[in-house]
């Protein structure tokens, strides 16, 4: 009966704990893979605004039942193709480079780039690509976002809320909420007394610069 019982604990435990994810927006995520993204041609008559970690911060704060781990990425890039000024009209890509991967344990940094989780050496890019850019009634400056997020050779349509403002020459994206990494293939469950939560909270903030 122990045996049970330890994983049991483990469970409740788990949610007894404050999620980083609690309270979060959720990302709607296709049920199903879709297609990746690649090679898409620019927007007509868009006006580019690149970003990288230079200027810009991709974060995320994951839990288990003994502690959360704050990370994020130290490499990545993107592309806001703005039309009219108008973010509706407009598309982001965003590439990601998940050797990269951060966080505030080296032991785990070593971990997270293995197959148990973002298996680098097999799929070293994670890439989003946005299709639609709606505009949120009620909430001016406030969009549901949607496009494909490829992620550990996994491809599905999510779809997120995001603050975005057209500041002169820099487009601002500010966006935080919540995924489920098993969504993605990423099923590691963690030691049977320390299991690992399933949703994996991602803080977006880009700072997207007028090319040229």
């Amino acid at each position: 009966m122990t045996k049970h019982l330890v994983p049991a604990l483990a469970l409740l435990a788990l949610t007894a704990c404050p999620s980083p994810s609690k309270d979060k927006p959720r990302a709607q995520v296709s049920p199903t893979p879709v297609q990746q993204v690649v090679d898409l041609p620019a927007l007509t008559g868009a006006v580019p605004f690149t970003f990288s970690n230079a200027d810009s911060k991709l974060l995320w704060t994951a839990a288990k039942v003994s502690l959360k781990h704050p990370g994020g990425f130290n490499a990545f890039s993107g592309l806001v193709e703005l039309v009219e000024n108008d973010p509706a009209k407009s598309r982001v890509r965003v590439d990601i480079d998940l050797a990269s991967v951060f966080t505030d344990s080296e032991k785990l940094v070593g971990h997270l780039k293995s197959p148990d989780f973002f298996d680098v050496a097999q799929f070293p890019r994670s890439t989003f690509v946005s299709d639609a850019v709606v505009a949120k009634a009620g909430a001016p400056g406030t969009f549901d976002v949607s496009g494909t997020l490829t992620l550990r050779g996994v491809s599905k349509r999510i779809t997120f809320p995001a603050a975005i403002a057209v500041e002169g020459d820099t487009v601002k994206v500010k966006a935080e909420f919540a995924i489920n990494r098993k969504d993605f293939g990423i099923v590691y469950p963690g030691k049977p007394d320390d299991l690992i939560a399933d949703e994996v909270l991602l803080s977006l903030d880009l700072a997207a610069k007028k090319k040229g």
